[in-house]
């Protein structure tokens, strides 16, 4: 199934989030193997609370990150209006963003549940958004 441009170029600007939750992933295996975060140079030590919140963060980075890249290729098949469409492919990359970047201030910051709160909603919009869309698509297509 090939792509529209629109697809393309949200998966294209999507994909280039990945390096950031690989320099997570080095951060946690700093944290896990040496006690501080990235390389170990031992400035930025964790207590278990803080810890389980960057966990928290680097898994769901990773997972969601995943899913915003499969709405990506959906939303070229569901029959939504083209803002509709935009809305749900902008949504769904900020929500990844605003989703981990909640855990990960969260940890030293309880203001940031409201960022955790906002990625939560911008992701709800992006999947309702998508299914309702292939639901619709279902009697035309």
């Amino acid at each position: 199934m090939p792509l529209t441009r629109d697809a393309k170029l949200m998966t294209g600007i999507t994909l280039l989030l990945v390096p950031t939750i690989q320099f997570g992933g080095l951060t946690i295996l700093g944290m896990l193997t040496q006690g501080a975060a990235g390389t170990g140079d031992g400035h930025a030590t964790l207590n278990q609370l803080q810890m389980s919140l960057f966990r928290a963060g680097h898994a769901h980075a990773g997972v969601w990150l995943v899913l915003s890249l499969i709405l990506q290729v959906l939303l070229d098949s569901a029959n939504l209006s083209a803002v509709m469409k935009w809305l749900a492919r902008i949504a769904a990359p900020v929500g990844t963003l605003a989703l981990s970047g909640g855990f990960f201030g969260l940890a030293f910051n309880v203001g940031f549940r409201l960022l955790l709160y906002f990625g939560a909603a911008a992701m709800l919009v992006a999947v309702l958004l998508t299914g309702v869309g292939l639901l619709r698509n279902l009697r035309t297509g």
